[in-house]
């Protein structure tokens, strides 16, 4: 029986793979399916229709209770500006760019992911007390980055009106 070689590196792997064929189809696996932001849309049409258009933008109460944020990222604004969410619910937010690399960050929560073009980013949560939260864009995304911040507006259960499935709640006051 031969000896193998004494580089580690050099020695054939066990289903006869060496390791630059390794790296080579990883980076290829992990290029076509990343480990997370799964789910792509196409940002240059995602208004048009579809999650991502603007009458479903907000916040949606689903059929089980829990609450549905969507959201655009885009230079230098988040749309919708401001959301409402309702306290002790879980909550969804669901986010994707129409241009450039976002952050979206919520301070004090466990709230914190990149938004990038042509992906949906996904985070949950949900929040025991009522306040307001001033999320700012954490990823440097332009000249105009230092004012691209948006609201999230959390109020007492009970002060979300019932809807029906095509409403969205508004930071307006009622």
């Amino acid at each position: 029986m031969a000896e193998p070689p004494g580089n580690p590196l050099q020695r054939p792997l066990a289903d006869g793979l060496v390791p630059e064929e390794v790296i080579v189809i990883t980076g290829v696996a992990g290029a076509l399916h990343p480990s997370s932001n799964v789910e792509v849309i196409d940002p240059l049409t995602l208004h048009l229709g579809g999650e991502f258009a603007e009458s479903n933008l907000g916040t949606a109460i689903e059929p089980d209770g829990s609450a549905t944020v969507r959201l655009i990222s885009e230079q230098y604004d988040f749309v919708p500006h401001c959301v409402r969410v309702p306290t002790n619910t879980p909550v969804r937010f669901r986010l994707t760019s129409a241009d450039v690399v976002h952050g979206f960050l919520l301070p004090d929560t466990n709230i914190n992911t990149m938004v990038v073009p042509g992906f949906v980013a996904e985070v949950r949560t949900s929040f025991a007390q009522p306040g307001e939260y001033v999320m700012p864009c954490h990823e440097f995304c332009g000249l105009g980055h230092h004012a691209m911040w948006t609201r999230v507006s959390v109020v007492p259960k009970d002060q979300i009106a019932a809807q029906g499935p095509l409403e969205r709640t508004s930071c307006a006051k009622q």
